[in-house]
């Protein structure tokens, strides 16, 4: 009698199933979804730039040097974590990169700088720990830029430092918050 158990369940499973025949279905299904269409998610737009309101200063930059003997080095972080493969500028203290450095401090994309002012600007490239070294920059005030993304925000953060330079002299410049 025990022996005709598992036949006896094997015979209750296998009477439903089914065979299908090879083939189309014989009907179609239709599914309809009643759900809620999602626009299509839209790339983040960068935030607007600002217009400059200083006007380039030709005699101001015309009184400076492109080049000298000075160098800066330093290191770019954000808490911490290095800036890796980010830029970094020296440019000139002047009334014209005045206002971008306020801007930029403020979280505040400005426009382009003027070519002009851009011949006065050196920058290289951090390496994998957010190192630098800039040369052959001549002797004044300047601003050490940088910027990092925040991986807390998404946000980039500009970080900025005043420095002066002689000719001849090696700086070291701490570019972290």
């Amino acid at each position: 009698m025990k022996a005709w158990l598992p036949i006896a369940l094997l015979a209750l499973t296998l009477s439903g199933c089914q065979m299908m025949e090879p083939g189309p279905p014989p009907e179609r299904i239709e599914v309809i979804d009643i759900g809620v269409e999602h626009p299509p998610e839209a790339e983040p737009t960068a935030p607007a730039r600002i217009a400059r309101q200083v006007v380039f200063p030709e005699r101001e930059y015309a009184s400076l040097e492109k080049s000298g003997s000075a160098a800066v080095s330093g290191r770019l972080a954000l808490n911490g974590m290095p800036g890796a493969g980010e830029t970094v500028a020296v440019a000139p203290v002047t009334t014209y990169s005045a206002e971008a450095a306020e801007h930029a401090l403020a979280g505040r994309a400005v426009e382009p700088a003027d070519p002009r002012a851009q011949q006065y600007t050196h920058t290289t490239r951090t390496d994998g720990n957010g190192q630098f070294t800039l040369q052959g920059l001549p002797a004044g005030e300047f601003y050490v830029m940088g910027s990092v993304v925040n991986p807390a925000n998404g946000q980039r953060q500009a970080i900025i430092r005043q420095v002066s330079l002689r000719n001849g002299q090696r700086l070291d410049v701490n570019l972290s918050r």
